[in-house]
């Protein structure tokens, strides 16, 4: 059979009818959100293992990605093969997990085949279906329901609209589990330390900051030409005034430099005191160092230095330190 001549108005028409049948699903989707909802919230909630999402071809599929968003958000998942579990997998389920099954007919076989186990091992099934007067349903203790009118597949034999329910139902169990556990951005972070969230909010000050010798530190009495000569060893852009105990007594940078050969000073007759601004911006080697990204955008600078609380120099860290850091 040849396929008919590409038209590419006919494409964009069924591509928007498409979004428009899988938009239905979702809005008719909500209105049926209830007690069965909320005890199956309750139920992963109250969990003391995990939760075995398991499901068959794309209810699979969806389930895998339902599993992975529970497991980011808090609640302990991972998803079990219904097939493969009926063949020894189902030994990664023990007392104490509970079950999510996904298959929008109610009658997948290989999932219908290991309810009965399911359940002399007391393992609580949540059902997501289609059919909730299917043999799924019949065996679950908590049913939801993610029956669709119509499939967004005009021969409505693909499984779109249907899985759409499913992916979007795993999203709202995952987003009320993680506001009822008290989830925070923090705990977020903490199961990705590798991206751009994790990095924001794991990275510390303390990680990237120079110290010690890295530090181009001078004394109050330091002649101009020495200090120059301080700044260009430890190439940060600035030399640190400290007192013999090492508070910060101010910073002088290049910008400065160039201020003070403009107005046609002596520069050989001053010293580090005489140049240096007493007051320089500062952070805790505690803070976040998209904090100290934030002080540098703001005060229009690109080093901040580290101090304790009596303003003692533990540190610098400068706005490359955080690019490389991918902070910023």
């Amino acid at each position: 059979m040849s396929a008919p001549p590409f038209a590419a108005e006919r494409a964009i028409r069924m591509g928007r009818e498409a979004l428009a049948v899988e938009a239905r699903a979702l809005s008719e989707l909500g209105p049926r959100l209830g007690e069965a909802f909320a005890r199956a919230v309750e139920a992963m909630l109250g969990c003391r293992g995990r939760v075995a999402v398991m499901g068959m071809g794309k209810s699979g599929h969806v389930g895998r990605k339902i599993a992975a968003t529970l497991a980011s958000t808090g609640t302990p998942a991972l998803f079990v093969h219904p097939a493969e579990a009926a063949h020894g997998d189902l030994g990664m389920v023990t007392p104490g997990d509970l079950v999510l099954a996904l298959s929008n007919s109610g009658e997948s076989d290989e999932l219908n085949a290991i309810l009965p186990v399911l359940k002399r091992l007391g393992i609580p099934v949540v059902a997501m279906t289609g059919r909730p007067e299917s043999s799924l349903a019949s065996h679950a203790d908590v049913v939801l329901d993610s029956a669709v009118s119509e499939e967004a597949c005009p021969l409505q034999l693909a499984p779109t609209a249907s899985t759409t329910a499913q992916m979007a139902l795993g999203d709202a169990l995952a987003v009320a589990l993680l506001d009822a556990r008290g989830f925070k951005a923090e705990d977020f972070a903490r199961s990705h330390p590798g991206g751009a969230l994790g990095r924001k909010l794991l990275t510390h000050v303390r990680d990237l900051m120079r110290s010690g010798d890295a530090l181009p530190r001078v004394a109050a009495t330091t002649p101009f030409t020495e200090m120059m000569r301080t700044m260009s060893a430890k190439a940060l852009g600035l030399a640190i005034v400290v007192d013999a105990d090492d508070h910060v007594q101010g910073v002088f940078t290049d910008g400065d430099l160039r201020r003070l050969i403009e107005q046609g000073h002596d520069l050989r007759a001053l010293t580090a005191a005489e140049v240096a601004h007493p007051k320089p911006r500062t952070v805790g080697a505690e803070a976040l160092a998209v904090d100290a990204a934030d002080l540098m955008e703001a005060a229009r600078i690109t080093v901040v230095l580290v101090v304790d609380e009596e303003r003692r120099l533990l540190g610098a860290v400068s706005i490359n330190d955080l690019m490389r850091a991918k902070v910023i």
